[in-house]
């Protein structure tokens, strides 16, 4: 396309923004998330992975904690039920129905996922703002801090953190896995706070005598949350697969009756040779549910990127 027909082609399109009244960055991300099939195939995993997770109660055919007679009748080392009856999955090592704790531990598998990057993203936003809005020897002090733990790979700091515990417990593996996220919010939000420390609309509202608190609060930080809830979602999918490995390696919370799918994972890896779909079926639940958000994560950071608005 020739250099006239490009400039044509522009002032028309600003014409058409101008008639229609413009769009903002948001209506135009949504536009183009709706016409990419990587952002609804995140869109659609994600959704039905909360909807299963918050309906798994309801739909769970069976108590997914009481042990059924059916299932321990037959229950030996070497050979664990399958599908029967009533039990569409069969039953796991200890007697419960295998298909309703898969269910439910879609809840407590999204109840930590949820839990942890929460805290992880508002332990980030305070240091990272702070950093952001003071500058000076508070950012250096904060950023050294936040580059000792990015230092330390971050299954290796969650690792380390869990094992500080005496006794594992859901609680220790959200904080392990919070800990692990909470330097690259700080430094995401750092970052986008002082390129808008330079912005015209801060630079006036200085000028015009506004207090420091009012221009990081209405000025600065509203307009720094971007970036952040894009990787905050991204952050859930990492947040999940840590779980996961945490609870797999013995970190979490080792009562056998509760249903969560790392913790499902773990107990199953000496049973492989026995019922392999005891270690299939929460490993494939976990891949796709981390690989929808991760989808759904790429697509919005997209979609938000200036660079790609057309």
């Amino acid at each position: 396309m020739t250099a006239p027909n490009l400039l044509k082609r522009k002032a028309e399109r600003i014409d058409e923004l101008a008639d229609s009244g413009g769009t903002s960055l948001a209506a135009d991300a949504l536009r183009r998330m709706r016409s990419s099939p990587t952002a609804i195939i995140g869109a659609v995993i994600t959704v039905l992975f909360v909807l299963l997770a918050a309906l798994s109660p309801f739909l769970a055919p069976k108590n997914p904690y009481i042990p059924y007679d059916e299932l321990k009748k037959d229950l030996t080392p070497s050979s664990i039920p399958g599908p029967m009856p009533g039990f569409l999955l069969g039953g796991d090592q200890n007697g419960y129905d295998f298909f309703s704790r898969l269910l439910v531990g879609a809840q407590q598998t999204l109840i930590v996922g949820v839990v942890a990057t929460l805290i992880g993203v508002l332990l980030g936003m305070i240091i990272g703002g702070l950093a952001g809005a003071f500058g000076g020897w508070v950012d250096t002090l904060l950023m050294r801090f936040t580059d000792i733990l990015l230092a330390i790979p971050s299954l290796l700091l969650a690792i380390s953190i869990a094992a500080l515990f005496s006794h594992g417990t859901q609680w220790t593996v959200i904080i392990a896995v919070a800990v692990v996220s909470v330097p690259v919010f700080a430094r995401l939000l750092r970052g986008a706070m002082l390129s808008q420390r330079s912005s015209d609309h801060v630079l006036a509202a200085t000028a015009l005598g506004v207090r420091r608190g009012t221009i990081v609060f209405r000025h600065m930080l509203p307009n720094s949350l971007g970036p952040v809830i894009v990787q905050a979602t991204l952050t859930l999918a990492t947040s999940i697969i840590d779980a996961a490995a945490l609870s797999f390696l013995g970190l979490g919370d080792s009562d056998p009756s509760r249903a969560e799918w790392g913790l499902m994972l773990g107990n199953s890896q000496g049973l492989l040779d026995v019922k392999p779909e005891l270690a299939f079926y929460p490993a494939v639940a976990i891949i796709v549910v981390a690989l929808g958000f991760t989808l759904l994560g790429e697509s919005l950071r997209e979609a938000l990127d200036p660079k790609n608005r057309r």
